[in-house]
């Protein structure tokens, strides 16, 4: 049994890990910007709260991060997994508006500086487990450019390069790493593609079943990178 914290929205794929992953026996804690939108629903913490907390957080807010740390260690008296789901999609190009001036900031304030922060407040605590796993969902967009969107590209090729350095910094202390890599997946965020119908799309039950067969390699079994593409990369 593990003791995991998910960062990520209400739904989507951070919602899949969670619910793969408590049918398994792990105590979750997760992180979402509205907690209260649990309620009533299958992630409702006060059905088991001795398996399941939720917590509000806002990848933006550094303070969060340790408070979610705080919360995960009060309540389950451990902490040795890190899921990171959270993210966002800006399809900011090289040449962006005015309007759009605000975005390169806003995408590497969350989708770099949320994990960061995040796994700087959980580090003592993976160290101290001995086993710690560190999970980071950085997308294909992390391993090349397609298209335009250069904001949102240099934000995940950022974070490839940050699950290198917690690789790195990590290893001699028990600390594994993977950074799961997939293309289109049928979510809120990828709402408007019209490229390739959701039907199509990798599925977030499949992502989450992935995340927890993860969970379950010994450390020198556990892949640094995991790319999941539904469609053909050349």
């Amino acid at each position: 049994m593990r003791t995991v914290v998910i960062t990520g929205s209400n739904r989507g794929i951070g919602a899949a890990v969670a619910h793969t992953l408590l049918q398994q026996g792990h105590r979750v804690c997760l992180a979402v910007r509205e907690p209260e939108r649990l309620l009533g629903t299958d992630l409702d913490p006060g059905q088991a709260p001795e398996k399941l907390i939720a917590c509000p957080y806002d990848a933006r807010v550094p303070e969060d991060a340790q408070r979610i740390v705080e919360r995960a260690l009060t309540h389950f008296g451990s902490l040795d997994t890190l899921i990171h789901c959270a993210g966002i999609l800006r399809r900011t190009p090289l040449l962006f508006s005015e309007e759009q001036r605000h975005e390169p900031d806003e995408l590497w304030s969350v989708n770099v500086m949320g994990p960061w922060w995040l796994t700087r407040a959980a580090w003592p605590a993976l160290v101290e487990s001995g086993r710690g796993r560190i999970q980071v969902l950085v997308s294909m967009s992390g391993k090349r450019c397609k298209g335009t969107l250069a904001g949102y590209t240099a934000s995940k090729f950022a974070l490839m390069g940050l699950c290198q350095a917690m690789r790195n910094e990590g290893w001699d202390q028990g600390i594994r790493v993977t950074a799961v890599c997939p293309g289109w997946v049928n979510t809120e965020m990828a709402a408007g593609v019209k490229t390739m119908p959701p039907e199509q799309m990798t599925q977030p039950q499949d992502l989450a079943s992935l995340c927890a067969h993860l969970l379950t390699l010994p450390s020198a079994a556990v892949p640094f990178e995991c790319a999941v593409n539904a469609s053909l990369e050349r």
